[in-house]
């Protein structure tokens, strides 16, 4: 019991990195050792091939009826790991989309059917995480050196267009997406990459994740 609580705690602790995994798969497997044993005055007549088959069955069942259904509940419900830049972040998903403000930090899904692609850009689902820069209502601005949201300036930021502007809709966040941008086949114009990303950058309230933690335990995590 010890034991396990302790890989329970470091899988806690550990949430999304290989550490954690690994305490989680070793708490499976323990869990599934002590009902084996619990049960070994049944399989004392049994072959080796049967207690190894029936050890199998109990291994799965307990992932099927108990771990599995306790990750989903975790990732649904409330936390959800991202890997970002090497680094992982946990984010809790009990957070109104409501209270977000003016420069949180939220997770967002990038899309809803499988990816987004025009003009010879092809951008895989999944998740993002950025700061909302900008809320609903809002008048946001470009130019050559920096955009503006109601006014103010602030440094412009890769791949922003470099003249126009918009008014977030409502129900919608301003999040300037940070991907990681890989070549493919043929030459891609900056600007197709600017309309793409400025079209990703609208977040509607629907595709809310939740926000990351400040601090995760005793670590502090850095946003990007």
């Amino acid at each position: 019991m010890i034991g396990s609580g302790f890989l329970f705690l470091s899988f806690m602790v550990w949430f999304g990195h290989p550490v954690g995994n690994f305490a989680f798969g070793l708490l499976l497997s323990i869990h599934t050792s002590g009902f084996v044993y619990y049960c070994s005055p049944l399989l004392q007549e049994g072959q080796l091939r049967s207690r190894l088959f029936f050890t199998l069955l109990i291994l799965i069942a307990l992932g099927l009826v108990i771990y599995l259904p306790l990750r989903n509940a975790i990732l649904q419900h409330w936390l959800v790991p991202l890997r970002i830049n090497g680094r992982v972040m946990v984010v809790q998903r009990q957070f109104s989309a409501n209270a977000i403000q003016r420069g949180d930090w939220i997770a967002y899904r990038l899309s809803e059917n499988g990816g987004w692609g025009e003009g010879g850009i092809r951008v895989r689902s999944g998740m993002g995480l950025g700061s909302v820069l900008a809320m609903a209502g809002d008048r946001v601005g470009f130019s050559t050196n920096a955009f503006t949201v109601n006014g103010i300036s602030h440094p412009l930021l890769p791949h922003m267009p470099n003249a126009g502007g918009l008014t977030v809709p409502g129900k919608n966040w301003f999040v300037w997406p940070n991907f990681d941008i890989s070549g493919g086949h043929g030459n891609v114009l900056e600007s197709n990459i600017s309309a793409a990303m400025l079209q990703m950058a609208l977040v509607p309230q629907a595709q809310f994740v939740g926000k990351p933690f400040k601090r995760w335990l005793w670590r502090r995590q850095i946003t990007p």
